[in-house]
């Protein structure tokens, strides 16, 4: 008998699938969203999956991608009520069996569901019918592994930061600066510079130089200002960072983290006692990118920031966008329950900045005030 995960959040509609599923005579076994069928995957073979796409912590899509990276290629059923051109060509991406909208019809749901089974159940048979493989002779890295980690330490060894201003407009005066990555190194910009890391393994090595770099240069900072500076959510794991005695430890009541990488929280076990552990030490923490999509919005919920920046996508422009001053004007209302600050990044135009003002935005970052550079540069205001 065929085994068949069915993946579904909504427990009346899980009810209505396992009837239909039941009666082609397929074992089911259910999961309430893709964490825990992630989880179940991992310890059972299963010859199909049939999974909903909207789901909370892991959506459809991402879970069909985690399982690919997992190397499983069991085939995977996605169903869901609000059909895209951008989810249905990540479906193929990943390389999804079908895509099915909502209302399902009963018969397609069946049939398609028990052709998936099908095809897993004869793709896993033809497994354990070929010899395995034999024993890889162990290899050390290549000439050009060796090359690129050699360029990524020479990238560690040529890091410096450069600092953007942030500005208290209406007031007209400085209230902080972002700390920005940069390396006279062989990766230069700053997402080489992390792309390398993370194929290397090295995201802690970065980590650290950047916090210590940020760290030595601070008092060189004007007196009262913030320092902004950026956390792939993997750093959380670091204990490094929770560490009293490291060098940015030490200067924690002015620097506010901000985090970076959101996708990838949801791997970051205990993660509000590590976010409460880094503001009993002083610092404050930052989401970046309010308004980019889910991630902004299920990150700020986990995390519970004290500041939140605006996605640049809702500031450009805004000057001649009722709809974005409209986005605008409710994050600001929400903000201001909550108690969270809100910067507004990305501004180039005095336009841009003086309708943000109008709407009651009072941070301010971007090229019109100052460009990221080495040093703390005075910012135009």
């Amino acid at each position: 008998m065929s085994q068949v995960l069915l993946v579904e959040d909504d427990p009346i509609v899980r009810l209505a699938y396992i009837k239909v599923l039941r009666t082609t005579g397929l074992d089911l076994e259910t999961a309430a969203d893709g964490m825990e069928a992630l989880e179940k995957v991992r310890g059972g073979a299963f010859d199909a999956v049939v999974s909903d796409i909207n789901m909370p912590r892991l959506s459809g899509i991402d879970f069909l991608r985690r399982l690919r990276e997992l190397s499983l290629d069991v085939p995977v059923v996605l169903v869901t009520g609000g059909p895209a051109l951008e989810t249905a060509v990540r479906a193929v991406e990943y390389g999804a069996y079908r895509y099915l909208t909502k209302p399902v019809d009963i018969e397609a749901l069946a049939s398609t569901v028990r052709g998936a089974a099908e095809l897993g159940q004869r793709s896993r048979q033809r497994r354990a019918d070929t010899p395995p493989p034999s024993p890889p002779v162990p290899l050390g890295p290549s000439a050009e592994e060796m090359a690129y980690a050699q360029s990524f330490d020479d990238t560690l060894a040529q890091l410096w930061v450069g600092f953007q201003p942030i500005v208290e407009w209406s007031g007209r005066r400085l209230h902080g600066y972002e700390a920005l990555v940069r390396s006279d190194g062989p990766f230069a910009r700053p997402n080489e510079i992390l792309a390398a890391a993370e194929k290397l393994g090295r995201l802690a090595d970065l980590g650290r130089a950047i916090r210590r770099r940020v760290a030595s240069l601070r008092p060189a900072a004007p007196e009262g200002s913030l320092i902004f500076v950026n956390l792939h959510a993997r750093d959380l794991e670091d204990p490094d960072l929770m560490d009293p005695s490291a060098p940015l430890s030490r200067i924690a009541p002015g620097v506010v983290l901000e985090i970076t990488e959101r996708t990838a929280l949801e791997e970051v076990s205990d993660i509000e006692s590590r976010v409460e552990r880094l503001r009993e030490m002083g610092f404050q923490l930052a989401v970046d990118d309010l308004g980019a999509g889910y991630a902004g919005l299920a990150s700020f919920a986990c995390i519970e920031p004290d500041v939140v920046k605006l996605d640049m996508s809702l500031v450009r422009g805004v000057d001649v966008s009722p709809l974005k001053q409209s986005v605008i004007r409710s994050v600001l209302g929400l903000a201001q329950e909550l108690g969270i600050e809100v910067i507004s990044e990305g501004i180039e135009l005095p336009a841009e900045r003086d309708a943000l003002a109008a709407l009651g935005c009072h941070l301010f970052q971007g090229f019109l005030f100052g460009k990221p550079e080495r040093g703390f540069m005075r910012p135009r205001i």
